[in-house]
């Protein structure tokens, strides 16, 4: 199809595959393996105050590039080969920027902010070029967004090269500004601002996006768990510090996909503004869920390496940190899609501020296997309050 004389870049409406993640999707999601496995090890390595708030930033900063060519993959067919080689270069870039994430704040600053801009701007850039002659509203949403995008990289590239305090400000400054721009509708004098209503995103194909996001996330908490058990001498702790990283991620997969996933999508595929759910289910709260998904990474680590030490606040910040965070994101994307916050979720939260009163009484392991505990109670309740609905894709409440 030629639209002004240029061939369509855009998916078509209404066709079977306008929902479909395609394989070049997946292979791009796949780079982000790399990224995670980054994150969750720095995180580790530096678990100070200091180091948290470093590893927040580049948390936020690695879900925006990823959840923005989510969108911008929304509208745009994959399948065409410029699309496809646009993938492809994004791809390179994000190798670079996750090479560069255990030195991000380090030597490695002008690499990872470099690849950063790059892929943001670049993207934005190609994404108007592709809309010129296919959808007036959406090409001026993307002028706006490549503006923003440009803003902000002037920050990213100048605490890239200053060092300490300035460039944790300059970086704070850029986040701060990406971030609020979807609520601003990313107003630019003179090209006006965009409204939720412009956003004609396919809700399943959004939703399907960020579930396999969040299945590689927790493949690679699984996949960890299997190498440090693999590196450790077989004894029966051991053996159930493995049960207990294993049986809390099934935990994780069964909190988020046993209704909620199926239930956003039918819901935003529905919703007669899905631009405005879709910006609140999937490009806010999943930053959460994701974040509690790493930190569950860290408390593993430190169930396999002190399980006898007795459970302070510090350890208690990875081992029930991950899971309140995680349970925290599952409530504000549940509570957006469903209109009911999720009961179980909210017992969950407090049993989880509870165990902190055991502290003085238990050990490293005895608390992430106390911590695992409360999301099989958390998982088992939805699931029995939630399969009496008919069927479970229905936005009605789930307690």
């Amino acid at each position: 199809m030629i639209l002004g004389g240029r061939e369509n870049w855009l998916r078509a409406k209404g066709s079977k595959n306008e929902s479909k993640v395609s394989f070049v999707e997946l292979f791009f999601d796949l780079v982000f393996v790399f990224s995670i496995s980054q994150l969750a090890h720095t995180l580790a390595e530096h678990f100070t105050v200091l180091g948290a708030l470093e590893a927040i930033m580049l948390i936020f900063a690695v879900w925006w590039v990823w959840v923005c060519t989510a969108w911008v993959t929304n509208w745009l067919d994959p399948d065409r080969m410029p699309v496809r080689i646009m993938l492809f270069t994004l791809m390179f870039a994000g190798l670079i920027l996750s090479a560069a994430i255990p030195e991000a704040f380090g030597e490695k600053a002008i690499f990872f902010a470099g690849a950063y801009v790059f892929m943001q701007v670049g993207r934005s850039l190609f994404t108007v070029y592709a809309l010129r002659n296919a959808s007036r509203s959406n090409y001026r949403n993307f002028l706006r967004i490549s503006s923003w995008f440009i803003f902000s990289g002037i920050f990213w590239i100048a605490g890239a090269l200053m060092e300490g305090e300035t460039r944790l400000v300059l970086w704070l400054i850029a986040l701060v500004i990406e971030y609020s721009a979807p609520a601003l509708g990313f107003r630019v004098p003179g090209l006006g601002q965009s409204t939720t209503a412009d956003w004609d995103v396919s809700g399943a194909h959004l939703a399907e996006r960020c579930a396999l996001f969040i299945i590689i996330c927790l493949g690679e908490a699984v996949l960890q768990a299997g190498k440090v058990f693999a590196e450790q001498p077989v004894t029966p702790l051991i053996v159930t510090v493995f049960i207990t990283a294993f049986v809390g991620t099934v935990a994780l997969w069964w909190i988020y996909f046993q209704f909620g996933h199926e239930r956003a999508a039918h819901r935003i595929e529905h919703d007669d503004v899905p631009g405005s759910m879709a910006r609140l289910a999937f490009t806010y709260a999943h930053i959460a869920i994701l974040a509690g998904i790493m930190l569950s990474v860290v408390g593993d680590e430190f169930l396999f390496a002190h399980p006898h030490d007795p459970a302070d606040m510090h350890a208690a910040a990875a081992i029930l940190g991950g899971p309140l965070v995680f349970l925290l994101g599952n409530l504000w994307f549940k509570g957006v899609t469903t209109g009911r916050p999720p009961l179980s979720h909210m017992v969950g939260l407090v049993g989880l501020a509870l165990l902190l009163l055991t502290l003085p009484m238990v050990v490293v392991y005895q608390l992430g296997i106390l911590a695992t505990a409360v999301l099989i109670v958390v998982a088992i309740w939805e699931f029995a309050s939630l399969s009496r609905v008919v069927p479970p894709a229905r936005s009605t409440g789930d307690h």
